[in-house]
C-alpha cells in the first residue's frame, strides 16, 4: 500500500512539474542590440506588457552587454527568449542550441554599397583596392552583407579592398565629404540619411550592388524551454499578430526597422545557410562565436 501511494505521489509531482513548465507563468526575455534595462524598456516595454497579456505569463527583462553575453545566459539558462537577428541565430543555434520561435520578417531588408553618383565607380570590380566603409563588425546588413557582395564579384574583400569599420553614420559623412569610396549599409540606413538631405542632394549617391532579402530577425528559445512552451508562444503570436505588431511600434528609434514588418511562424534553420556563408566569407568558417565580440 506505502509503495503503490509512493509511485502515486511521484507521477502526481512529475505531473505538476510538467504543467508547471507547459504553462510557463514566468519568462526571461533578452534582446542582443540594446544594453540596459532603460533602453530594453523604452525600446520594447509596450511590446513586452502586450506578450504578458496575450500569454498569460510574467515577462522579465535580463539586459545583456553583447551578443556574447546572450548566448551565454542561453547556454547557462539565466534566460529562456532571445531577440536577435540572423547573424546572432546561425552561432546561437549551433552552440545553444537554440530552437526558433517565430521569424520578425522586416520588407526591404538588404544590404548595398553606395557611392557618390559623380564617381566613377559602377560596379562592384570598379572599387576593388578602393576605400570601403563598413558598419560594425559582425553586423549583418552593415558589414556580413556588404562582404558578400564582393565575394559574389569574384573579389576578395579580406585582400582586395582598403575596408575601415565604424559607425555607420560616421562612414556616411565620410563618403560625402570623399574620405571613402564606398560604403556598405542595410537600406533603412540609406533611406534615413537621404531623408536628412537637402532635397537637392538626395540624388547625389547611387548603389552599385545590393543583396538579396536578408534573413529574418528571429525570437529564439534556450534548449531548456519546453516544445509546449515554445508552441504557445507561437500560437499567440499567430493569433495576435497585429497588436503585437502594434505594440513593438510604440517603443522610441531602434524599432522603427520594423516598419511594415510581420511575424513569420514557418521558419527553417536552413533559410539561414545564407548568414553561414557570409560568416564563411568574413573569414569565419564555423560560426562558433561572434566576430568583433
Amino acid at each position: 500500500m506505502f509503495r503503490k501511494l509512493l509511485i502515486t505521489g511521484v507521477i502526481a509531482l512529475t505531473t505538476l512539474g510538467t504543467s508547471i513548465t507547459a504553462q510557463a507563468q514566468n519568462i526571461k526575455l533578452a534582446i542582443t542590440d540594446l544594453v540596459g534595462l532603460e533602453e530594453l524598456q523604452r525600446e520594447f516595454g509596450p511590446f513586452k506588457k502586450e506578450l504578458e497579456r496575450v500569454t498569460n505569463t510574467t515577462v522579465e527583462f535580463l539586459p545583456v552587454t553583447n551578443r556574447t553575453a546572450g548566448l551565454e545566459a542561453l547556454r547557462f539558462k539565466k534566460v529562456d527568449f532571445v531577440l536577435a537577428g540572423p547573424a546572432e541565430y546561425v552561432v546561437m543555434q549551433k552552440r545553444a542550441n537554440a530552437s526558433i520561435v517565430v521569424g520578425l520578417y522586416r520588407p526591404s531588408y538588404y544590404s548595398q554599397v553606395v557611392v557618390k553618383a559623380d564617381s566613377p565607380y559602377f560596379t562592384m570590380k570598379d572599387i576593388k583596392g578602393k576605400r570601403v566603409g563598413l558598419g560594425p563588425v559582425g553586423s549583418t546588413s552593415r558589414h556580413l552583407g556588404p562582404i558578400q557582395l564582393f565575394a559574389d564579384a569574384n573579389i576578395d574583400p579580406l585582400k582586395d579592398a582598403k575596408i575601415t569599420h565604424t559607425n555607420i553614420r560616421v562612414a556616411w559623412e565620410a563618403l560625402k565629404k570623399g574620405d571613402l569610396d564606398a560604403v556598405g549599409m542595410g537600406r533603412s540606413d540609406l533611406d534615413g540619411f537621404l531623408a536628412k538631405e537637402p532635397e537637392n542632394m538626395q540624388n547625389a549617391y547611387r548603389i552599385i550592388a545590393r543583396s538579396g532579402d536578408l534573413p529574418n530577425d528571429l525570437l529564439m528559445a534556450g534548449e531548456h524551454v519546453s516544445p509546449a512552451v515554445i508552441e504557445k508562444f507561437r500560437n499567440a503570436f499567430a493569433q495576435n499578430s497585429d497588436v503585437l505588431i502594434q505594440s513593438i511600434l510604440q517603443g522610441a528609434d531602434h524599432v522603427k526597422r520594423y516598419k511594415g514588418m510581420r511575424f513569420l511562424t514557418q521558419v527553417a534553420n536552413k533559410d539561414y545557410d545564407v548568414v553561414r556563408a557570409m560568416y564563411k566569407t568574413a573569414g569565419y568558417p564555423e560560426y562558433a562565436a561572434f566576430i568583433g565580440d
